[in-house]
């Protein structure tokens, strides 16, 4: 659906956005991670037509943003970090202006602003004044202007900052149900409502792409493999020779007594090998007890953490 490819922005000597290239496939929510001037703005803005970038190629369903602008924002809905709201005027009524200027023809004009206020959980606020609204009911607002015109790609940008807990879970849920049949780029520093609502993370860091793939997949590579943990009751001397026997395994950590002759182990594999499957086979062959077993997941704090803090040190 979206292909970014060598993209650069320049602000007079600062490179916002250096040589950056991702892909978005159909239907894919996608998180857009990284740091306070790391360049996720910026590049949302560039794939809304609202920035030009200074090189690079940026196609949207199969079209040239540059020979094509007007035709690609007729496909995206964008909620940029500063919700565009008129605080003078009427839900309904700012709904019907964004509609008018989307295009949508004046014969299902209302019907199409009664569904979104449907879709956003605004039908008790659709009479009231937008500056009479809640913190919350203003995202809402902001989501229902950016899919009035029904688009195939929604470009949220910081979607639920300022908002409590309750309003963040409301707002999550209502971009998982657009997510559905839509492709989702979604800006946001509030990792683990990251980590619950997108298929694949992208981590910026310095205008550059610092890491990409489902935050598991980014967890092995931050790590340089797999971890697994797992309880045993047998020889330990045996069981540590049967894992060193297999060849696909880095680092054997024998964590330590849990008691009644079970010992704690901590195998790091190369790559992406899981060995939980062998492991619980041994355990079956051998007649060893196997009372925990269970695969180690970075945090996407630590994997941003990483990407970011450690590889800027280097």
């Amino acid at each position: 659906m979206i292909d970014v490819e060598e993209i650069t922005k320049r602000y007079a000597e600062t490179v916002a956005v250096d040589r950056l290239s991702f892909q978005v496939e159909k239907g894919e929510i996608l998180g857009l991670l990284g740091p306070n001037g790391a360049g996720k703005t910026t590049t949302m803005r560039i794939l809304t037509g609202y920035l030009a970038a200074d090189s690079g190629k940026v196609t949207v369903a199969g079209l040239d943003l540059r020979d094509h602008s007007l035709e690609i924002r007729r496909l995206i809905g964008y909620l940029p970090e500063n919700n565009p709201l008129y605080p003078d005027m009427g839900v309904m009524e700012y709904l019907l202006f964004i509609a008018a200027m989307r295009g949508l023809p004046k014969t299902g004009r209302r019907n199409r602003i009664d569904r979104v206020i449907e879709l956003t959980g605004l039908e008790k606020m659709a009479h009231k004044n937008i500056g009479e609204l809640s913190k919350g009911y203003c995202q809402r607002v902001g989501l229902a202007q950016a899919i009035v015109h029904d688009p195939e790609i929604l470009i949220l940008d910081e979607p639920t900052v300022g908002l409590d807990p309750n309003q963040i879970v409301e707002i999550r849920s209502l971009i998982q149900r657009f997510g559905a049949d839509k492709t989702i780029i979604l800006s946001s520093h509030i990792l683990p409502e990251v980590a619950a609502t997108c298929s694949r993370v992208i981590i910026l860091n310095s205008g550059k792409l610092a890491g990409s793939g489902t935050p598991e997949e980014m967890s092995v590579r931050a790590r340089g493999g797999n971890a697994v943990t797992f309880v045993l009751k047998g020889p330990v001397d045996a069981i540590t020779e049967k894992l060193k026997s297999r060849g696909d395994i880095k680092k054997i950590e024998i964590k330590g007594d849990e008691g009644s002759g079970k010992t704690r182990f901590r195998v790091i594999t190369d790559g992406s090998v899981d060995i939980r499957d062998a492991v619980f086979m041994m355990a079956v062959e051998n007649q060893w007890v196997l009372s925990e077993l269970y695969r180690e997941s970075l945090s996407l704090e630590e994997i941003f953490q990483h990407l970011t803090i450690e590889e800027a040190v280097v």
